[in-house]
């Protein structure tokens, strides 16, 4: 039962990476628009890429100076360094792929809006949002079950409480590169996004996002490495740190238990990734729930899968 349940995990994990694979080829794959429209969005990727290039940059110095730290300096060293840098990596590719979806959505979902309405735009914006959503969740999920896999049922002689002090090294990887992208990509997006403003609705009177105004390329590039790649990081960090915490509980529990003699199975310590898994299948057949008409508010349309995924994840549970 223990190793089913683990799976089960890893399942999710990795149906909600390939979702995301195949919401981003969906994409991908719908119109640009016409000429201006294509080089508007050529000019945001162009920047978003720029940015995260030169941040990623600097951001692995501070790993890799950390990986050192922690290897040298804590015990089992070597393998909570590797479990940070194995964190860390997980969470900037959130990141990565959140802002790569993001700056190709955006002229797609315009252009499909143009030619169907509602219908037509809602599926392309709703599923460039989705990568990243189940990119975020599959990542974090994947990583905390593989380092369940390797440092406690692959070592069994470490004893829980010493794995559980190596998991946690995956959530300080996360939270790295996530305090370097949010706090950076935020600090951009704001600064952006005021001289724009500055420039253009307060000096040049003209409107706001009005193409005239150079200052909206900045604006619209600090969007998405603020709220596409720094907040894909933190989310990673978010979910893989709370998991990894409900672990620890689980942990304590799990010791007491064998302590007073009670018969407590060791998948008590991994449930909390059980109740991910679920709630992560649950999502992924609410998505295709995600449809509607012309005349039906869009809300309805976002409510009827939140409350797919609602049923299906108090089932599973």
């Amino acid at each position: 039962m223990t190793d089913t349940l683990l799976y089960v995990a890893l399942v999710a994990g990795l149906a909600a990476l390939a979702l995301a694979v195949f919401y981003a080829r969906a994409v991908l794959a719908t119109p640009q628009g016409n000429e201006r429209m294509v080089e508007l969005a050529s000019a945001i990727r162009e920047g978003a890429m720029a940015f995260l290039r030169r941040e990623y940059t600097w951001v692995a110095v501070f790993v890799v100076a950390m990986a050192l730290l922690i290897g040298l300096l804590l015990p089992d060293g070597l393998l909570r360094a590797l479990a940070y840098v194995f964190g860390a990596l997980l969470s900037g590719t959130a990141g990565f792929v959140g802002m790569r979806i993001a700056t190709a959505a955006n002229a797609r979902t315009t252009e499909a809006a143009r030619l169907g309405g509602i219908p037509g735009a809602l599926p392309v914006a709703f599923r460039g949002g989705a990568v990243m959503g189940f990119t975020v969740a599959g990542l974090g999920l994947l990583g905390v079950a593989i380092g369940y896999l390797i440092f406690v049922q692959a070592n069994p002689d470490f004893g829980t409480d010493r794995a559980a002090e190596i998991i946690t090294a995956i959530g300080l990887g996360g939270s790295s590169i996530a305090l370097f992208a949010r706090v950076g990509g935020g600090i951009y997006t704001k600064a952006a996004d005021v001289g724009a403003d500055l420039v253009g609705k307060v000096e040049a009177g003209i409107p706001e996002d009005d193409p005239r105004n150079p200052a909206v390329i900045a604006d619209l590039v600090g969007d998405n490495v603020g709220d596409c790649a720094g907040r894909g990081a933190d989310l990673f960090e978010s979910t893989a740190a709370e998991n990894i915490g409900a672990m620890i509980l689980g942990v304590a529990v799990y010791a007491i238990a064998v302590a007073a003699g009670w018969p407590i199975p060791e998948a008590w310590i991994f449930f909390p990734l059980v109740v991910r898994a679920f709630g992560l299948l649950a999502t992924i057949v609410a998505m295709f729930f995600i449809r509607g008409s012309e005349t039906e508010d869009p809300m309805n349309i976002l409510n009827r899968g939140y409350w797919v995924t609602t049923i299906l994840s108090v089932a599973g549970l």
